[in-house]
């Protein structure tokens, strides 16, 4: 939709757009000469770093790297799509969005769409508040809800009488009841969806009522039914929770991904306010688009059944290919028979907090359960590993992360032996008591680029880049190499921590040097890379030398030989000497 709105009308509104001004409505700002600070809406700190630029029109924080315009901080703290922001400003200036007819009628549609929904989420309210809500209201209170969450999450009654929506509904929304799935009319005549059930509204970014889910008050085979798909909703687009998780909390940090609706409302009931459900299964690409939207940071938490184990294995083969460096996806394996609903209420909230902060990482989960069942002890089972895991590593984008991983897989297919040598010429090794004649594992070489091996030696050890620049400079194949040289050296860079700091705090130079260990599966080990380097160089290193001591020999023929430094005269007279004993 965004692509239908005119590019001019975009930049006028971006000109009539006051970004101190939208800013400062919610977040506090602090005049810096002509500019504005703050401490950043987008990640914790208590140093100001985020910056208002009113003049250029833009934001930046030299923290976490957030950086846009008006439309992008919108988008970004109200979660907000684009064109969802350009209305929101366009409605701030008294400006209509010029969508073309095509466009128009789409909107029009899909907001009359949400007010018949809308519609229904206050009639089904209305319900629960009435006399014929006791049943709901006496279930509601089993389950330990208070009317404050219920109230949060505008919870809801839908009456066992077959129409009593339509009937209520005036005649102008009663198509749109229909066309959403809500009434039914698929054997000619009106029927409510949801019968005798207690309803949970589904809302997008905006608050606004999409769908719903019905929990059955009676003894209907399914226990729970949803909305089916419509213009107005989206199931793997749709988080249940999200828009209640953003009006709760000023920034959202991390999401916990729990499966059910009633495992959200009963955390947010003990104060854990960044649970939210996807819509449909959990685990599909989509769904898990539409999170990291959100956050880079998801907790998934499933029960610890077969089935629980089952789902948390599809979340994770699905991330996979999303996993760029940066996002930490986390997983919570409760204990069997327990839901985030029983045992927040079992344990309360802050023994639930310690769970979710040492939840295992995607990284560990992973090779926890590509191991089961397997002896690493045994070659074969060394090889299954290696045939469960490589595939999966395989989906990842190319970063950080999927190195680590790849190094960790190598070290678990080729686990640490205790090597006895007898002095016959022959090595065992003993596992389990028993010694086992082996035949010595021969030691793999890694053949990396020059570039390669003088980048990992700098980044080993920073302080070689001053002795390095100008040498790459010299050979045109070693340009990224030189760049690298001439960054830790222009910046001071001293250690290998200084430029993994410099790095995390300055996303353009994440860009810049993103792609420079490209390729590389194996490292070397330190000493390796570093000498390496060393070796590359000394052809280069030897011919400076020698043109420095023609260069020497001239001037001495020039001038004088008394004319040169101590240091110049000590230099030739090496030379001299070594030239003698080479040539006899």
């Amino acid at each position: 939709m965004s692509g239908l709105i005119p590019q001019h009308f975009i930049e006028n509104l971006l000109d009539r757009t006051d970004l101190a001004e939208l800013i400062g409505s919610r977040i506090t700002l602090k005049k810096a000469g002509a500019n504005y600070k703050a401490c950043c809406p987008f990640h914790d700190e208590k140093t100001p770093s985020f910056n208002v630029r009113p003049d250029k029109g833009f934001y930046h924080c030299f923290g976490c790297g957030a950086h846009g315009d008006a439309i992008s901080f919108v988008r970004e703290f109200e979660g907000l799509d684009f064109t969802a922001a350009v209305e929101e400003l366009a409605r701030r200036a008294g400006l209509e969005v010029p969508y073309d007819k095509v466009a128009s009628q789409q909107i029009r549609q899909a907001r009359t769409l949400t007010d018949a929904l809308d519609f229904a989420n206050q009639f089904y309210r209305n319900r629960l508040a009435s006399q014929e809500g006791e049943l709901a209201r006496d279930y509601l209170n089993k389950r330990g809800l208070d009317q404050q969450v219920i109230e949060l999450y505008q919870i809801g009654f839908a009456p066992g009488a077959g129409t009593a929506l339509y009937s209520a509904a005036s005649e102008e929304l009663r198509k749109p009841l229909i066309e959403t799935g809500t009434v039914s009319d698929k054997y000619g005549r009106p029927r409510d969806l949801f019968r005798n059930r207690v309803m949970f509204p589904i809302r997008n970014t905006r608050g606004r009522t999409v769908a719903f889910g019905g929990r059955t008050l009676g003894d209907d085979k399914a226990k729970y039914i949803n909305s089916p798909e419509s213009d107005a909703f989206h199931k793997s687009r749709e988080i249940y929770g999200l828009f209640e998780a953003r009006q709760a909390l000023r920034r959202v940090d991390k999401l916990l991904v729990v499966e059910g609706y009633m495992d959200v409302i009963a955390l947010a009931q003990y104060g854990i306010h960044y649970a939210v459900a996807a819509m449909g299964t959990a685990t599909n690409q989509d769904s898990l688009n539409a999170l990291l939207k959100q956050t880079r940071h998801l907790v998934f938490c499933f029960d610890g059944d077969t089935a629980g184990y089952r789902a948390a294995d599809r979340a994770m083969e699905n991330a996979l290919e999303l996993l760029a460096d940066g996002i930490h996806l986390q997983f919570l394996m409760l204990p069997d028979q327990e839901d985030p609903d029983t045992l927040i209420r079992k344990e309360g909230a802050e023994a639930f907090e310690r769970r979710i902060s040492e939840a295992k990482p995607l990284s560990r989960y992973l090779f926890d359960r590509m191991q089961e069942g397997l002896d690493l002890a045994l070659p074969e089972n060394q090889g299954e590993l290696r045939s469960r895991v490589e595939p999966m590593l395989n989906k990842m984008p190319q970063g950080s992360l999927r190195n680590a991983m790849w190094q960790e897989m190598m070290r678990l297919c080729r686990p640490p032996r205790r090597w006895q040598s007898y002095g016959n010429g022959r090595d065992s090794y003993r596992s389990g008591g028993q010694s086992n004649v082996a035949a010595p594992q021969e030691r793999v070489q890694v053949r990396l680029s020059r570039t390669h091996m003088l980048c990992l030696a700098m980044l080993e050890a920073p302080e070689m880049a001053e002795e390095l620049k100008d040498l790459c400079r010299q050979d045109r194949q070693l340009d990224r190499a030189a760049g690298f040289a001439d960054w830790l050296s222009q910046n001071g860079i001293k250690t290998r921590r200084q430029v993994y700091q410099r790095l995390a705090r300055s996303p353009e130079e994440q860009q810049r040097f993103r792609s420079l260990f490209d390729g590389i599966e194996h490292l070397p080990a330190r000493q390796e890379a570093l000498d390496s380097a060393r070796s590359l160089l000394a052809p280069d290193q030897e011919a400076r030398q020698k043109q420095r001591l023609r260069a020497l020999a001239e001037k001495a023929r020039d001038l004088n030989f008394a004319d040169l430094s101590p240091e110049e005269r000590q230099q030739l007279k090496a030379s001299l000497a070594g030239s003698k004993e080479k040539h006899g």
